[in-house]
């Protein structure tokens, strides 16, 4: 573990010793509580030029960042109406000017989401580094330096089978310390395997991970609540909702669950907020207690019993699914999804008042300089008056669309250094008083204090997951943390520190039997105070597995993925019927093995109607992947006039065999949702039949050549590809199995899908 973060661990320096408080570095604020210090802020403004500072042509979904006099967010972009450049971005602008300083553009891919709802996500900014860090629709986690360099990328999907749903709510990530956190649906492999909601932190300055958390139960849906960190009963806690419909609390150093309330039927999308000892918290479902919609809670997380904080009072009625709350002075304040601001006294829960200020709300409200700033969808921005007993409209400010497309607001200001940075789908401006200055520096929200770290009462492995070659060693070292999470130090010596060992792994859902330990040893580094452990595994083309110590009651584990190089085949004779192969990423649970007339196959699991288990890719090697070509043999069945759609990825395309009994196709995509790129020409493939298919790849003076074939397996290779130009390409990515099951119902299974023979191999071989 890197110096920085054991001091960084030892006291604790609150964010606003560092940067200034008038900068907006997180999306809620400098205090994460909707709250901007600054004052003199106008009470009206047009888009002519009333108290507008400047703006410019760049719409955006979410709310900017303000840091260190640049303006930050993440929008998609095209060219000219061509759909083929369509890519997500980061942007950054001067802070005093709205002029570009730089912007990176990515491709979308592997996801169900369309372009409108691109760029939902909230960027993060860690005011110590000056670093931005963005959670891209299709999976990446990007970390730039202040001029846009991409310091590191995590493939959140490939590496770690994050799930997305259709309608773009993803999680945004937090920086805190010397981590950044994010969470996610996932399914990757081993106790992962199975779907859950689960917490990721890694190094902010490596993408190495640091620990796992799985905080939450199953979960009922995609979610988008973003966490925020408070200081609780001596804890430094990370506070998030979950998409099992509960607001939880995790131990930010460690990951180590402390406590949860589920307060819903299903997922929790907005905020919370916290101050002393009481987190607010809110939905527009279900209650699981009752029939009505919507519900507002106020929690003791200072009082917690079998694992649940003391519910203080709730409101039930008030449906604030998407906006986050405003904590001020006593009160807290919540807009519903109808654009209803309710006040509420923050200790006893009644109601002050309410104001109807729109007719749809997603954004979340600010308060400064004594007014709320708040936006709704229907393209209107509205500057209000809280009073004690009742709500003032200062101004109303229409933004009309053209070409009959409507303005939508969907983000949230920000306030920093006297002006107000509003963003729309098309454009962001930024309001203002001529000549306004920032605020003074108020006290932090989180003081500094010294901490001292009790006595070592839990083991952890840094890093926590790591993905390795065949053959290769990775270093672990050995930390230990007190009961409330605080960092004590390093372990004196791994060697002395408690017991390793390559632990049997968990019997997998459906396995016979469970998956054999990781084939490896395990090393120290020289020296009796020596803290470094080594795994060195072995060169078994693939597996996956855990490093454990055991030192009394602690343990601590690592996960490790040893993945294939080049040329890599897999016909699974040696996997065993129920498993997965190993080293594959979201496969187990939707693909498994099985014995079909004698032949160990892989099968698609067709027994779940929802598409985030009917359809999927089994991902088998690195995200970084390329210069590749992947083959496959597949065969479909029918299901009255369905059948199934089955493929092979290469570099995040996907050559698949799609179509019902009267019309199918051979097609070449990358983003299904909204064909970017996209060539297919007319196939007819017949149930019961076995196919090949095979993908290559090549990148050629910037642009990408994809082609593809198909054809009947007992049959002679053909010479013609269907080949796909891209002017934009993905020029990596992991290779993968496709498949979608389709006629599924409550009763009867749907189309079966089987896979053999995959051979993967460097292009031209």
């Amino acid at each position: 573990m890197r110096r920085s973060m054991l001091f960084a661990s030892l006291v604790l320096f609150a964010v606003a010793s560092i940067a200034s408080a008038a900068d907006w570095y997180n999306w809620r604020g400098p205090w994460q509580n909707g709250v901007s210090p600054e004052t003199g802020l106008p009470d009206k403004w047009s888009p002519e030029g009333n108290n507008l500072i400047w703006k410019a042509p760049y719409g955006s979904r979410s709310t900017p960042l303000v840091l260190k006099g640049r303006v930050y967010f993440i929008n998609y972009a095209q060219d000219n109406d061509n759909p083929e450049t369509i890519q997500e971005r980061v942007m950054c602008l001067d802070a005093d000017t709205g002029k570009l300083v730089w912007q990176h553009k990515f491709n979308v891919w592997h996801v169900d989401i369309v372009t409108v709802r691109l760029g939902w996500t909230n960027i993060a900014a860690d005011p110590k580094t000056g670093n931005i860090y963005a959670h891209g629709t299709q999976g990446m986690l990007l970390c730039f330096d202040k001029d846009g360099k991409v310091l590191w990328s995590r493939s959140l999907t490939e590496e770690y089978g994050r799930i997305s749903g259709y309608g773009g709510r993803l999680c945004s990530p937090i920086v805190d310390e010397d981590l950044v956190i994010i969470g996610m649906n996932n399914s990757s492999w081993g106790d992962f395997g199975k779907g859950g909601n689960r917490y990721v932190a890694m190094d902010k300055t490596t993408g190495a991970v640091v620990w796992w958390s799985e905080p939450a139960g199953q979960p009922k849906d995609s979610y988008c609540s973003n966490p925020i960190v408070a200081e609780i009963a001596g804890q430094r806690q990370l506070i998030t909702g979950c998409g099992d419909g509960s607001v939880a609390a995790m131990q930010v150093r460690t990951g180590k669950k402390i406590w949860s309330y589920r307060f819903a039927t299903s997922a929790i999308n907005t905020t919370p907020v916290a101050e002393g000892n009481l987190v607010y918290a809110s939905h527009g479902e279900e209650s699981p207690d009752n029939n009505i919609k919507g519900r507002i809670v106020c929690l003791d997380a200072s009082q917690i019993k079998d694992g649940q904080p003391k519910l203080v009072w709730k409101k039930d009625g008030v449906k604030a699914r998407w906006s986050a709350p405003i904590l001020y002075e006593g009160r807290v304040y919540f807009a519903d999804e109808i654009a209803k601001l309710y006040c509420f006294d923050a200790k006893t829960g009644k109601q002050l008042w309410k104001f109807n200020y729109g007719r749809n709300a997603r954004g979340s409200p600010v308060w400064a300089d004594g007014k709320i700033f708040v936006a709704e969808v229907n393209a209107k921005f509205h500057i209000l008056e809280p009073q004690d007993k009742k709500c003032v409209r200062l101004h109303e400010q229409f933004f009309p669309g053209t070409g009959g497309i409507d303005v939508e607001i969907n983000g949230t200001p920000a306030i920093a250094h006297g002006r107000i940075f509003l963003p729309t789908s098309d454009e962001i401006y930024c309001i203002g008083k001529k000549g306004a200055k920032s605020a003074p520096e108020p006290a932090p929200r989180i003081a500094p204090q010294p901490i001292a770290a009790g006595e070592p009462a839990q083991l952890r492995i840094s890093p926590a997951e790591i993905t390795i070659h065949p053959g290769e060693t990775a270093k672990l070292h050995l930390l230990d943390y007190d009961e409330l999470g605080n960092f004590v130090g390093e372990a004196k010596s791994a060697k002395q520190g408690g017991e390793w060992s390559l632990p049997t792994p968990p019997l997998p859902p459906g396995a016979k039997s469970p998956p054999p330990a990781l084939e490896g040893k395990i090393t120290f580094g020289e020296g009796a105070t020596s803290n470094l452990a080594m795994v060195t595994v072995s060169k078994k083309p693939s597996q996956q597995g855990y490093v454990m110590v055991t030192d009394g009651k602690r343990t601590a584990k690592a996960r490790v993925r040893v993945v294939p190089p080049l040329p890599y085949e897999q016909d699974f004779s040696k996997v065993p019927d129920g498993a997965v192969p190993a080293g594959w990423v979201n496969t187990q649970g939707k693909f498994v093995v099985k014995t079909i007339k004698g032949e160990k196959v892989l099968t698609k699991v067709n027994d779940k109607a929802s598409p985030l288990v009917a359809r999927g890719n089994a991902y088998i090697g690195l995200p970084t992947s390329k210069g590749y070509s992947i083959q496959a043999d597949m065969l479909g069945t029918k299901v009255g006039d369905a059948l199934p759609e089955m493929g092979v990825v290469a570099n995040r395309y996907t050559l698949q065999l799609e179509g019902t009994s009267q019309s199918q196709k051979l097609r070449l995509v990358s983003w299904d949702a909204l064909p970017r790129v996209d060539r297919s020409v007319p196939f007819k493939f017949e149930p019961g039949v076995w196919y090949r298919l095979k993908l290559t790849v090549d990148i050629q003076g910037g642009k990408g050549i994809i082609k593809g074939k198909a054809w009947p397996r007992d049959k002679g290779e053909p010479t013609d590809w269907l080949v796909l130009h891209d002017p934009r390409p993905n020029t990596e990515g992991a290779p993968a199995l496709y498949g979608y099951v389709r006629g599924v119902s409550d009763d009867e299974p749907g189309t079966e899908i089987y896979y053999d023979n995959v051979r993967i191999s460097a292009n031209g071989k």
